[in-house]
């Protein structure tokens, strides 16, 4: 038996990419709504590597409600990241056989604890090494902005959770039959130089000490992937 969604013209898939976008930005919208009951505690939630909200000043009359926002935007986006990713593989679901469909549904969970774990590991571990490094350097007092504090934290806790996709990642390409657990294993120095430029640019400081914390998760991460890959490749 054919599936009807396989044969679907051009302009069906368009209409069907639309409106699964459509759905998500609904969730990411709903998810931000609300959002806003929890923003502030949430803000004096991330305050707490720097000691708390005391610790921090703002500049700008509009600084307080952009941070506001941006919080509330970002806990919107961890709230509904479950609906999104449902809707995006929805999408190509129809053109994936039965027996892919299954392993494609498990990586919704996978997918959101990965990117909580990736960010909890951020927060908890790299944050409280970098902040007194930062704020000590020279021996001169810092008295961090808000909006520049929030910014730096939220993008690094974003940036790392990003980066702990990285099995899942290898795991699809590697279903996709375009990488391989041994050519990953024979890479593994190229794989080590690479992850060591991602350290430098992703660490908030220039020391080796907190590149050397982003870099051992990130190398665990990376044989991980290589047994992931092993196992989606196995018949």
């Amino acid at each position: 038996m054919t599936d009807p969604e396989r044969n679907m013209p051009l302009s069906g898939h368009i209409e069907e990419l639309r409106k699964r976008l459509l759905y998500a930005l609904i969730a990411l919208g709903v998810g931000t709504l609300i959002s806003f009951t929890y923003a502030n505690n949430f803000i004096a939630f991330l305050a707490k590597p720097i000691g708390g909200l005391e610790f921090l000043q703002s500049i700008e009359l509009t600084e307080n409600i952009s941070v506001f926002m941006r919080v509330a935007l970002l806990c919107g986006f961890v709230i509904s990241l479950p609906v999104i990713l449902y809707e995006l593989l929805a999408f190509i679901l129809p053109g994936l056989q039965p027996r892919e469909r299954r392993w494609v549904f498990w990586t919704i969970p996978a997918i959101t604890l990965m990117f909580l774990l990736g960010a909890a590991f951020a927060f908890y571990v790299m944050l409280p090494a970098a902040i007194p490094f930062l704020t000590g350097f020279l021996g001169v007092t810092t008295i961090p902005r808000l909006s520049n504090y929030i910014t730096f934290v939220t993008s690094l806790t974003f940036w790392i959770g990003i980066a702990f996709q990285a099995p899942l990642v290898v795991f699809f390409l590697a279903k996709l039959k375009l990488v391989d657990a041994g050519m990953l294993a024979r890479q593994w120095r190229l794989a080590i130089v690479l992850i060591a430029v991602v350290a430098a640019m992703v660490t908030p400081t220039v020391d080796p000490v907190n590149m050397a914390l982003l870099m051992l998760p990130l190398v665990l991460l990376y044989w991980i992937s290589v047994l992931l890959a092993f196992i989606a490749r196995r018949k």
